[in-house]
């Protein structure tokens, strides 16, 4: 699908890149991402430490690695989960119809309404700052808005002809809901849920820049970066701040460029 557009194809040579960095964290990164020594804190980029040091003299470039596992547990679980829970109450929410349909929309309305980083903030402060409950936010803040897309690609699918075909042979409503309106609606889901990982993963870096995240000594780009910027950190040893910030807007822009490209393949639209 990827193969034609370049741009979209960079973007998942570098997300499959930092994928198998993820995976093999524990072969790649040379020093253990949370040992501590002080006597090596605030040292230089060099052939020791790739990425330098930190204010307790852990190596950088291991903690970069091993924060990778973290971005995209986050960014990739919590898409997962909102987009399968959006996309089922959306598309049952167009098939059904009538007064529910009118009730459910208001609700997720009244959801959309609440500023994403505060609801997010609330959400996180309610449950406990710890990885699994940054993910489960983070899934419910991006529920409400798959629940809208998925709503208005399934009222789209439920006038083709092929669906109304399906409901005068007297196929079920389930049925024709499962076979016929569900998959033929998930394009522009599948491409709204590549670009929403991007959105997860600055959202978890952002909660633990805050001290909201997940908790230190856990190695997160966000927490790092805010390790940069206190005391003066940035101005004596700008590495802490600089590395962690290209990697987590790298990962940012591969979900970006492979969400655009899905866009551009799947919508018969652009296709024309």
């Amino acid at each position: 699908v990827l193969v034609n557009q370049p741009v979209a194809l960079s973007g998942l040579v570098l997300l499959v890149f930092f994928v198998v960095v993820a995976i093999f964290a524990p072969q790649i990164a040379p020093q253990d991402p949370m040992a501590q020594n002080v006597s090596q804190q605030f040292r230089e980029p060099s052939a020791a430490h790739w990425f330098g040091t930190d204010t307790f003299g852990r190596d950088v470039f291991s903690r970069v690695v091993y924060g990778s596992r973290i971005s995209l547990f986050v960014g990739l679980l919590s898409v997962a989960v909102a987009t399968v829970v959006g996309t089922l109450l959306g598309v049952v929410s167009a098939y059904a119809r009538g007064l529910f349909d009118l009730l459910f929309q208001r609700v997720v309305d009244a959801l959309l309404g609440f500023p994403s980083i505060v609801f997010l903030m609330v959400l996180v402060v309610a449950l406990g700052a710890s990885l699994l409950n940054v993910t489960l936010a983070t899934a419910v803040i991006f529920t409400p808005l798959m629940i809208r897309v998925s709503r208005g690609a399934a009222l789209s699918v439920t006038e083709e002809p092929y669906v109304l075909a399906a409901r005068a042979l007297g196929a079920s409503r389930v049925r024709v809901a499962l076979r016929h309106v569900l998959p033929n609606s998930l394009a522009p889901v599948v491409a709204i849920a590549a670009n929403l990982m991007g959105a997860a993963v600055v959202a978890e870096a952002g909660l633990s820049f805050l001290g909201l995240g997940v908790p230190p000594p856990a190695p997160s780009w966000g927490s790092m970066l805010n390790e940069a910027s206190r005391g003066g950190n940035f101005e004596t040893a700008s590495w802490l701040a600089i590395f962690p910030g290209l990697v987590l807007a790298a990962l940012v822009f591969s979900f970006m460029f492979v969400g655009d490209g899905l866009r551009d393949a799947l919508d018969p639209r652009l296709k024309r």
